[in-house]
């Protein structure tokens, strides 16, 4: 996606590489990319909080969000955090978010960046369901929303856990919802992706509601990176063509 993106725009000389980077290695390679020649960084679970400890500077979003997913690094080498999660997420939303109702599940960085995008959207209530009820219980004394044990109607469903793929697994008996409870939601949103879609977003389409999957997202903070990286204007579609493609 970055790749076509780059092509696009033009920007020949610039390259996107893949970095997997074991969590007890995070600060000592993030600090080592500067001197590298890298200019930022996307950043994925599970180090989007502690990506967010390792800057010297954050923006507004990522600090009232409290994770990061994107670095930059400016000339003189200071690290940068932001997070273009929320507004993403703000960006594909089908429905109005405003007085809605929303279900999120999962406490981790993307939960954080959910919950904070729909409250700025101006949600009426935010629900958060985490396996660990103790998580949810933080995450919402923290960002203002309400920890709950078991799922319950709302407009908006949103996975941020990083469960995904086949029925046939029982993916759904790892969250608190069977598939056929799908139709008390509004609308449903999946941060998960792969080559497939989820069986989330497939129940849920098969009940006729509109969703956002873990690709749409992808593309959406991604061109909001893109952006960030290298200070034109991102070439959304054909971003989203090549996730779509791969």
């Amino acid at each position: 996606m970055m790749e076509a993106a780059l092509r696009a725009a033009g920007l020949g000389s610039w390259r996107y590489q893949r970095l997997p980077v074991p969590p007890e290695l995070l600060a000592e390679t993030v600090a080592a990319l500067p001197a590298a020649g890298f200019r930022g960084a996307n950043v994925t679970i599970p180090h989007k909080q502690a990506a967010l400890a390792l800057a010297q500077k954050v923006s507004d979003t990522a600090r009232e969000v409290g994770a990061a997913n994107t670095l930059l690094f400016e000339a003189d080498g200071t690290i940068v955090a932001d997070n273009t999660d929320a507004p993403a997420l703000l960006n594909a939303l089908p429905i109005d978010a405003e007085q809605t109702t929303a279900l999120v599940l999962g406490a981790g960085g993307s939960a954080r960046a959910a919950v904070w995008a729909l409250r700025r959207a101006g949600a009426g209530e935010i629900r958060v369901w985490n396996r660990h009820l103790d998580r949810a219980r933080s995450i919402c004394e923290e960002l203002g929303c309400r920890p709950v044990s078991n799922a319950e109607p709302a407009d908006v469903l949103v996975n941020c856990t990083p469960v995904g793929g086949d029925l046939a697994r029982g993916w759904f008996k790892q969250l608190p919802l069977p598939a056929d409870d799908l139709a008390m939601f509004r609308c449903v949103v999946d941060f998960v992706y792969g080559r497939d879609e989820t069986a989330l977003v497939r129940a849920a389409r098969s009940f006729g509601l509109p969703t956002v999957d873990g690709l749409d997202l992808l593309a959406e903070q991604g061109a909001l990176s893109f952006e960030r990286f290298t200070g034109v204007p991102a070439p959304l579609e054909e971003m989203r063509a090549a996730v779509r493609r791969r």
